[in-house]
């Protein structure tokens, strides 16, 4: 009876033992679930770098490739189209600009200027809304000198009485597209002359223009006027007289 009993019992151990070694094999070979995010919920973790453009160079390298600047390149003008360099000096003139300590001379809307070649002095508007310079010219001709191209035209003041008439030969510099008040557009030739105006001497450009139904002969525009001083429009005649601010 005591040995019947013990049988028993080392029986319900061995069955005891091979059941717990099964489950540990089957847990063993159950591989790791990843939990899922449920429905609707959002993943957080590491962004993705994003991957640079590559561009295929010589033997076969590969280099980043360069970003395109979103600055617009800016346009090339023409330069014999006076409207278009005027518009493109509009768009880039400073607004504000510091004023310099140093004294510059202030010289008025109206005066007297002597141009090389010509003996006596003709009266010039000074114009800060005309971008270029024109002259009264009659009897333009154009001639080749030495394989460069030259004009030829007559220099007087048409609205003056007994006004002495020059002919003057200046180097052709550019032919100018300008348009007229009625829209239209009209080639005009470009010298550059020399000119004293006070003390000052400067050269400049000069359309050649037909100026009989003007007040003054010459006309000097701001790209002359940017390097000779300030403007004065309330007064004339002010270039002998030096006055400085």
């Amino acid at each position: 009876m005591f040995f019947h009993t013990i049988s028993k019992t080392l029986a319900l151990l061995a069955l005891l033992f091979m059941a717990a070694g099964a489950c540990q094999d089957a847990g063993a070979q159950e591989p790791e679930r990843k939990e899922q995010p449920a429905e609707g919920a959002k993943v957080v973790g590491r962004p993705e770098q994003a991957k640079p453009e590559i561009e295929i160079v010589k033997d076969g390298e590969q280099k980043p490739k360069e970003e395109k600047s979103a600055e617009a390149e800016p346009k090339e003008v023409d330069p014999d189209d006076e409207a278009a360099s005027e518009a493109a000096e509009a768009e880039t003139a400073a607004v504000a600009r510091p004023v310099s300590p140093d004294l510059i001379q202030i010289y008025g809307w109206r005066e007297k200027i002597l141009i090389d070649g010509i003996e006596g002095k003709i009266y010039a508007k000074l114009d800060t809304g005309a971008y270029t310079s024109s002259i009264h010219a009659e009897e333009t001709e154009l001639f080749e000198r030495d394989g460069k191209k030259w004009v030829r035209f007559i220099v007087t003041e048409p609205r003056t009485e007994n006004s002495p008439r020059v002919r003057i030969e200046a180097r052709l510099v550019r032919i100018a597209r300008i348009k007229n008040p009625g829209g239209e557009t009209e080639t005009r030739e470009v010298v550059r002359l020399a000119f004293k105006i006070g003390e000052r001497k400067l050269r400049g450009d000069f359309t050649l223009n037909n100026r009989s139904n003007m007040l003054s002969a010459v006309l000097i525009g701001r790209t002359t006027i940017r390097e000779l001083g300030w403007i004065d429009p309330s007064r004339t005649n002010l270039a002998e007289k030096k006055i400085m601010r």
